[in-house]
């Protein structure tokens, strides 16, 4: 069954998205949550369907969560460890 979905992104954490029914907005997702997820920023509403492909998330994951809790949060994805540990081997420029 087809699911009109509004999509929410994080104020606080960079590449967090909230996923909601539009018709039930935010009321169903924990204060708790909303409190660490930051101010929601409205990004956009998608038709989502079984068939459909999201680019960072599982479909079938986002719709069951949305049915089951009323919310899906999407994480951001885990940073590359090389790329978190280019800074450790460069000398100190002094500047600080």
């Amino acid at each position: 069954m087809p699911l009109i979905c509004q999509i929410y992104k994080s104020a606080k954490k960079d590449e967090m998205y909230l996923y909601v029914e539009k018709k039930d907005g935010l009321k169903r997702v924990p204060e708790a949550l909303l409190q660490q997820f930051g101010k929601p920023v409205e990004a956009m509403v998608l038709l989502l369907t079984p068939e459909r492909e999201l680019a960072q998330a599982d479909i079938k994951k986002v719709m069951d969560g949305i049915k089951m809790q009323g919310f899906y949060l999407q994480m951001p994805p885990p940073k590359d460890n090389y790329m978190l540990n280019l800074h450790k081997d460069r000398p100190e420029s002094g500047v600080r």
